[in-house]
């Protein structure tokens, strides 16, 4: 395990993805700051976890898709990181919160359409924005996209098109925050059995199967297969990675 005083904030943190995030970052000896959205129990349950492992951990109540509630989001993480970490910056941002809203592009409504953006766009735009006083120099931010931006499948249109911007807007924040040695690179995960998206692909027989069938290693991933590399690219042996999009899907629709 690397020593190491560095701090990560993971949004959505609480379950699924997110939460293995979290535990992957704490194995690794850093730091986490995570935020849920509703679930402060299992919110709690995680920082417990992670605290347990030796490493200091706190949870902050966030909607992603709520720019406006960003301003105080960050007064009440100012005080957390002063108060639990004794300091007023942290390294790594991991924009991870999202949801799973799958239409067909002809039924897809306006609604759908806004929060989609909101959530995984507006929010990841304006949140890292936000965050830029209080990330150290040299820190990384990662931002978290999808295989469906490479390969198709239909009721994915509005959803992985926000992905997609996020990946071009991942280039350009590597670009521009060079000078300050901040690296920004995209994880890209396949279809993994969580409880995203109602759970389809964990609970739908069908769809898991079809999935394997389509992914050169032969089964659907895991919420422990996408953790690991998140904390990876926060260590020092990943830091001239940057400005790329590592898909992490066991190899789906090659």
């Amino acid at each position: 395990m690397e020593s190491n005083n560095k701090i990560a904030l993971v949004t959505g943190g609480s379950r699924g993805l997110g939460k293995d995030m979290a535990l992957s970052l704490a194995k690794k000896g850093i730091h986490v700051i995570l935020t849920y959205h509703s679930k402060k129990d299992e919110a709690q349950a995680v920082v417990a976890e992670i605290e347990r492992s030796g490493r200091n951990a706190a949870a902050l109540q966030l909607n992603a898709g709520d720019a406006k509630s960003f301003d105080t989001f960050f007064g009440q993480l100012k005080t957390v990181l002063k108060d639990t970490f004794n300091t007023d910056h942290f390294d790594f941002l991991i924009n991870n919160a999202g949801i799973g809203l799958g239409a067909p592009f002809a039924e897809t409504t306006e609604d759908d359409f806004d929060e989609l953006m909101n959530i995984h766009f507006k929010g990841v735009f304006f949140l890292t924005q936000k965050s830029l006083p209080l990330i150290n120099d040299g820190g990384r931010i990662i931002n978290i996209s999808t295989g469906l931006v490479r390969f198709s499948m239909p009721g994915y249109g509005a959803y992985a098109s926000m992905k997609g911007a996020i990946e071009v807007l991942t280039r350009y924040m590597a670009k521009e925050l060079g000078s300050r040695g901040i690296a920004a690179n995209v994880v890209a995960p396949g279809a993994i059995e969580t409880d995203f998206g109602g759970g389809a692909v964990r609970d739908n027989a069908e769809i898991n199967r079809h999935v394997a069938s389509i992914t050169a290693l032969g089964r659907v991933g895991l919420p422990d297969d996408i953790g690991g590399v998140v904390a990876f690219l926060c260590t020092e042996d990943a830091r001239w990675i940057n400005g790329q999009r590592i898909e992490v899907s066991g190899g789906m629709n090659l």
